[in-house]
């Protein structure tokens, strides 16, 4: 985004509210978000990670803000040595910039020594991010949940989810709805994954708790060792259920190869990483889920690999019209790519019992 006449009009406008100056500054492309375009700041003294918030998505932003200002004066008080990145606030004490016609723009400190990856290489990155999303929503456990902001409305409801897949059924793309004849049938066929969320609200054995919501790798900090250090990228905290954080490191921490791949010979659910997961997890929260809860580490990959699913292949039958496409028929290879993963943690149903019965004993 920083490139030429932007580079020049914006950029320094940005730069200037939180009293810095581009002269003295490199500033490179960082991450690889898919929503929030990411840049490091270095500096004579200290480092900055830059972001744009995209406000197409997030479309009101100063909830997000509010939302980080509560936790972090939460955390502050009653959990002074919680490792939380908090944005650098501007010379005017705000904690935002927008910038007309491209968006809200803020700064966060650089943990030193510090990294992120985007891939699951081994069990214990896998145990070490359960473990920090784990104990962000343990930390917070005293904090009344229903204070916060939501960012994203039904961002996890599956109920709604399978709503858009059946209206899509009624008004997509004819010829397409034809041709996923096969995928339309599972995603029916799994519809009791929709009735056991539809139960498990209305259960007050689950309990709503300030969840993090985008549990993926790179959302936590590690150290030269892959320690956890903490969690970061906040804009998806709200109030929520625990299946929604543990589902989304078991889509995307169980199989070495992700939502893109193709090739769906090469999904497979390995059970290490799904016990680095319970294991990692359980280690703050063992004393804060409900016994009802920890028998639900399974239905949680069930959970959100299945809306996903769905949401793919609803956005095929509607022509490519929320996610968009590189090329034709990509979103129902990524749907077909989740039915699969969906599929391989049905047929290791068994062997994963058991390690959740051990592991919640």
């Amino acid at each position: 985004m920083f490139t030429g006449a932007l580079r020049e009009i914006m950029l320094p406008a940005i730069l200037s509210a939180y009293g810095l100056k581009e002269e003295l500054l490199e500033i490179t492309s960082f991450g690889a978000g898919l929503i929030n375009h990411t840049w490091r700041i270095k500096g004579p003294g200290q480092d900055f990670i830059l972001q744009r918030v995209n406000d197409d998505v997030f479309k009101h932003p100063e909830d997000i803000e509010e939302n980080i200002r509560l936790i972090g004066s939460y955390l502050a008080e009653h959990h002074p040595g919680y490792l939380f990145v908090a944005p650098v606030k501007t010379t005017d004490k705000r904690e935002m910039v927008q910038s007309p016609g491209n968006g809200y723009f803020r700064i966060f400190p650089f943990v030193k020594d510090s990294h992120t990856v985007t891939v699951v290489h081994n069990t214990l990155q896998a145990w070490e991010a359960a473990n920090q999303f784990g104990l962000f929503t343990k930390r917070l456990a005293g904090f009344p949940a229903g204070q916060l902001k939501i960012p994203l409305p039904d961002f996890h409801n599956l109920s709604l989810r399978y709503s858009q897949f059946l209206n899509a059924l009624e008004n997509g793309n004819p010829d397409r709805i034809r041709e996923c004849a096969a995928w339309i049938k599972i995603t029916r066929e799994q519809y009791g994954i929709v009735k056991e969320y539809e139960m498990m609200k209305s259960d007050p054995a689950f309990k709503i708790r300030v969840t993090h919501h985008d549990t993926k790798i790179s959302n936590v900090l590690f150290d030269s060792m892959d320690r956890g250090l903490c969690v970061i990228d906040l804009d998806t905290v709200m109030p929520g259920y625990f299946i929604s954080d543990v589902g989304d490191m078991m889509r995307t921490y169980l199989s070495p190869i992700g939502e893109e791949e193709p090739d769906y010979r090469q999904i497979k659910v390995r059970e290490d990483f799904f016990s680095a997961i319970v294991q990692g997890y359980l280690h703050e929260m063992k004393d804060e889920l409900t016994e009802t809860e920890k028998t639900h580490f399974i239905y949680s990959g069930k959970f959100m690999i299945y809306m996903q699913a769905i949401r793919f292949l609803t956005d095929h039958l509607n022509n490519d019209i929320y996610y968009g496409a590189k090329y034709s028929g990509h979103n129902l290879v990524r749907a077909g790519n989740q039915f699969t993963l969906l599929q391989r943690l049905l047929e290791k149903e068994p062997q994963l019992t058991r390690i959740q019965t051990k592991e919640c004993a």
